[in-house]
């Protein structure tokens, strides 16, 4: 199993142990852009036309509801290309 493949497969079964840094190269894949924070936030915004944005902060280890998030547009970007 590629490191790809056990990455999502960490995102999908809602672990927490993953970096920040790890969610950023799965957004950035599906065309997700990062824009850094203004005055000292660690709030990082990802955003993709068309789409929600959606918005982590920089922390470790990462909450669960930010790679439910994450998981969700795996999934939606799972679907999208089976029916392309």
């Amino acid at each position: 199993m590629s490191k790809w493949d056990k990455l999502l497969q960490k995102i999908c079964a809602l672990s927490t142990d993953l970096r920040f840094q790890e969610l950023r190269k799965v957004l950035e894949s599906y065309g997700y852009q990062m824009k850094a924070p203004s005055g000292g936030s660690s709030h990082y915004t990802f955003r993709k036309p068309g789409c929600h944005p959606i918005t982590i902060p920089k922390h470790e280890p990462i909450k669960k509801i930010y790679v439910e998030l994450v998981k969700e547009i795996v999934e939606s970007e799972a679907v999208n290309h089976e029916t392309n």
